[in-house]
């Protein structure tokens, strides 16, 4: 009979003897977390917590907060500091480990975790603020293209015979509608929840951006052509291209524009937060 094999996750003997108060909180025994770290005479240890303590002090940390009296130790009266026993949150451990013996063995394993365990963190943060740097040049690169190729098209679209400003905002919002199935700019605002004189480009990333270029591009090629006779055969043209762009996203299964995330304006704000979208053109 076959017997499936289970996999526990390992824990560490310091996550092992953590506890937790009545609201839930993790904390440490002193004196258990002293044992763990080769101190057999607490009054050793008691010196070591203070140290901690003024680190935590200096730092500008709350004090109170990382090193508690214990409950028990509360109900007792006052005694002796290395008869006291103190609750100690997961930074007053660190910071007792980093003033602790390098002499005792357990202590040096400790003090070598911690310093491979920042360098990992250091690693990891360096890693994302490159990708992060990648990517807004990416946003700003696809925003200054998409500019660039609405001017062009802003040109094309008047030799159609759209000139005034409220024709050539009709004539943009039969692209929007096609790649944003049937919203126009001031819905995509709003499902945006961005105010109404911000720019919806300013708040796109750069997989929205890649595909209104997309669609600036292909409407702009179609309406060189000449093929073009008015700004009715324009605007049809425009939401054409724009509803064939959805179709080929919904095709590869990837998200519909009106689902991507919207940024913080690019301009202000040099694209570092995220907004959740329920995401004016140049």
């Amino acid at each position: 009979m076959e017997t499936k094999k289970t996999t526990k996750r390992s824990i560490s003997v310091f996550d092992k003897i953590r506890r937790y108060d009545k609201a839930g909180n993790e904390f440490w025994s002193a004196k258990q977390f002293a044992g763990l770290l080769g101190y057999t005479d607490f009054k050793l240890f008691v010196k070591v917590i203070e140290k901690a303590e003024t680190a935590c002090r200096n730092a500008w940390q709350s004090h109170e907060l990382h090193f508690k009296q214990s409950e028990a130790q509360k109900n007792r009266k006052k005694e002796a500091p290395e008869n006291n026993d103190v609750n100690l949150s997961r930074y007053a451990c660190y910071l007792i480990i980093q003033n602790a013996d390098p002499v005792l063995k357990p202590v040096a394993v400790a003090q070598s975790y911690m310093a491979a365990q920042t360098r990992f963190a250091e690693v990891d943060r360096m890693q994302k603020s490159n990708t992060l740097k990648i990517l807004k040049k990416r946003r700003f690169f696809l925003r200054n293209e998409l500019a660039k190729e609405n001017l062009k098209l802003a040109g094309l679209a008047r030799k159609a015979g759209i000139v005034k400003p409220q024709d050539y905002a009709l004539f943009q919002n039969h692209g929007y509608r096609g790649l944003y199935g049937g919203l126009d700019a001031k819905a995509i605002r709003e499902i945006s929840e961005l105010g109404p004189n911000e720019n919806i480009l300013d708040h796109m990333d750069s997989t929205e951006l890649a595909v209104n270029l997309f669609r600036v591009k292909q409407t702009a090629e179609l309406l060189n052509k000449g093929d073009t006779k008015n700004s009715i055969d324009a605007n049809s043209t425009h939401f054409a291209v724009g509803l064939k762009t959805r179709h080929a996203i919904e095709q590869m299964g990837e998200a519909l524009p009106e689902n991507l995330p919207v940024l913080e304006n690019i301009k202000s704000t040099r694209g570092k937060g995220l907004a959740s979208r329920k995401s004016k053109e140049d």
